[in-house]
């Protein structure tokens, strides 16, 4: 089964978010917009299994990852054209090199991050395109490290590095929303500085653009970093309502007369205490 679509409708983030929260095994192909009509734009490949990517590759020949380690000199061009002869059928080039001692666990690490990380960071960066995701499309073994990384974790690596924010300004919380936490406890993810500064403020008790006044921080910024927490599924927007408690010399719209100060005809004030407490959580529900 197929699944695509324009990334003016659906961000590179959400997709991504949807893939790693349906444990979705499959290829991902990304095409960007061409900038002369008459060309097809270039195409992008990630492959994932059960939600977490293993593989990304601009290249369809398959050779991707083993010209990479060419290219650092760590096996020959003669060892890298008898890949397929040495290794069993369906197992990872570079789990294979290991087991043949050409390479060694750091080495592959290093391959991965520039494999994946580097090239799928940089896609985060595409203003526009089509998407396709693919369930019946095996990963080539050629382009396997042997390693995985979340969805989620690349795509906040990602969004950290972006500097044009133009195809997802739409995607923003908005200054006036509050921000919810959807999780338990701590997050497990590591946040940076100020990830975990805006994370304190998932109470729902102020606006975006009060925790942007109170950080010193332009309201962009701030609104990034709640995209971020968003996308991590660790935090909602919710709308904001502010609720003022009264005070006993508030005019509560009531009539009052001389026998109104008894008990039986005035609201007693942990009674607008509970009442404002439950309309404090359905206005943040």
């Amino acid at each position: 089964m197929a699944i695509s679509g324009y990334l003016s409708e659906f961000s590179l983030p959400e997709i991504f978010r949807l893939i790693e929260q349906g444990n979705k095994t499959g290829r991902l192909s990304l095409q960007e917009r061409a900038k002369i009509p008459s060309h097809k734009g270039k195409i992008f490949r990630i492959w994932f299994k059960q939600g977490k990517i293993i593989a990304a590759a601009d290249r369809i020949d398959g050779h991707g990852l083993l010209t990479m380690i060419q290219n650092r000199g760590w096996v020959s061009a003669q060892v890298a054209s008898r890949i397929r002869e040495v290794c069993a059928i369906d197992q990872p080039a570079g789990l294979c090199l290991k087991e043949q001692g050409l390479l060694e666990a750091e080495q592959l690490k290093l391959l991965f991050s520039q494999q994946v990380l580097q090239q799928v960071c940089k896609l985060f960066e595409l203003q526009d395109g089509q998407f396709q995701f693919d369930t019946k499309v095996a990963p080539p073994v050629s382009e396997l490290t042997g390693l995985a990384a979340p969805a989620s974790e690349v795509t906040l690596a990602g969004l950290r590095a972006l500097r044009d924010w133009t195809m997802l300004l739409d995607k923003l919380p908005e200054a006036a929303s509050g921000l919810v936490s959807t999780i338990s406890g701590k997050p497990q993810l590591r946040l940076n500085q100020l990830e975990s500064q805006v994370w304190e403020f998932t109470k729902g008790d102020v606006t975006i653009q009060q925790i942007a006044k109170q950080l010193q921080l332009p309201l962009q910024k701030i609104q990034q970093v709640a995209f971020r927490l968003m996308t991590m599924g660790l935090a909602e927007e919710v709308p904001f309502v502010e609720v003022e408690i009264p005070t006993q010399q508030q005019d509560l719209g009531m009539p009052v007369s001389g026998s109104a100060a008894s008990s039986n005809s005035a609201p007693s004030n942990a009674f607008l205490l509970s009442l404002l407490g439950h309309l404090k959580i359905k206005a943040n529900a």
